[in-house]
């Protein structure tokens, strides 16, 4: 009979050896696929990342607000020179077919004056560079003579400063694209951050921001602090009444504001004329301190003076804060101090 033997089992020690080998490869890719992967962001860190993102496109903000100012009053300016030229022209050409009926009356009378003869040969533009005899001409020509030299000069310089406002306004619209550009590019790189939170942290950024909105109406303890003058309350007043409205970068109102957008449009309610950009308003009165400051008051915020607010109060600020917001009370503590502005 032949002989059953049971086949040869592997050892236990080999193979708890081998399951041991295989749990580590597998760990080990698992850390290394981890690895690769970049972690994701918390909200706090997407939060702050975005609020930084709205900080430098509201500065980019202020910088096309100025450039878009400058653009439209070199518009004017070029408008007007243009119109002056033009009527220019049409007076210089009176002033040609004036002494034009001069010699022609000349040489009726039996001849015309061989100076006179030769200016009128000439190109119209380089004649009067000929004369060298005007002294020979009557008075009443030489005057003519005079104006229209008066008039050419006064063209030419008109046309070269005309020129000169062309290609500065053509820089400032380069610029004022490229402005818009990097605002635009800022809120789009804060939406992509936005975009990689889940539904409800993007939520609960949301119903942050509108309960910041929300507190910002009739609840605020504004204290009893009496503004500086008349125009001041009127501007405060007219400020109050947008309360709730959205920032939109560019705007100056009714509807939406960006943050000098509010200031100016409030003031301009109480019919004064402030500058368009948070820089330049900062200009427009009697710089002071915070413990100086009353309701009405311009303040501004940041080292670049990038950011502008009306003072309302007992520490609060109304303003147009950034993207996603609405015009509201804020405590003045939230954002770097630098002066108030007192407007006259």
């Amino acid at each position: 009979m032949a002989s059953h033997r049971r086949p040869k089992q592997p050892s236990r020690t080999r193979v708890t050896v081998l399951t041991a080998t295989a749990a580590a490869a597998v760990a080990m890719t698992s850390q290394a696929a981890s690895a690769d992967e970049p972690s994701k962001p918390s909200k706090e860190e997407v939060k702050s990342k975005v609020d930084k993102l709205y900080e430098e496109a509201e500065a980019a903000t202020e910088k096309y607000n100025g450039s878009k100012e400058k653009r439209q009053k070199l518009q004017k300016e070029v408008t007007t020179l243009q119109d002056t030229v033009a009527r220019g022209q049409g007076d210089l050409n009176e002033l040609r077919n004036g002494l034009g009926s001069m010699a022609s009356a000349q040489y009726r009378s039996g001849g015309i004056d061989p100076t006179l003869q030769l200016f009128l040969s000439s190109d119209p533009d380089s004649y009067l560079d000929k004369a060298s005899t005007v002294d020979q001409l009557g008075t009443k020509q030489t005057e003519a003579l005079e104006k229209i030299r008066s008039k050419q000069r006064s063209l030419a310089q008109q046309r070269e400063e005309a020129k000169d406002k062309l290609a500065d306004l053509s820089e400032t619209r380069k610029q004022l694209g490229a402005k818009k550009k990097t605002i635009q590019g800022k809120l789009a790189q804060a939406q992509t951050l936005l975009n990689k939170l889940s539904e409800k942290e993007r939520a609960a950024l949301e119903a942050k921001e509108q309960r910041a909105n929300r507190s910002a109406g009739d609840r605020a303890d504004l204290g009893s602090d009496v503004p500086a003058s008349q125009r001041a309350s009127a501007a405060l007043a007219a400020a109050k009444g947008k309360i709730g409205s959205p920032y939109v970068w560019g705007a100056t109102g009714p509807s939406s504001f960006d943050c000098s957008g509010l200031t100016s449009w409030a003031y301009q309610q109480a019919g004064v004329s402030l500058p368009r950009t948070s820089q330049a308003q900062a200009g427009a009165g009697t710089t002071i301190g915070q413990s100086e400051l009353k309701p009405g008051d311009l303040v501004l915020f940041y080292g670049d003076l990038h950011h502008i607010g009306l003072y309302a109060g007992n520490g609060q600020v109304l303003h147009a804060p950034k993207p996603g917001a609405s015009v509201r009370f804020e405590s003045i503590n939230n954002m770097p101090f630098q002066y108030g502005v007192r407007v006259g």
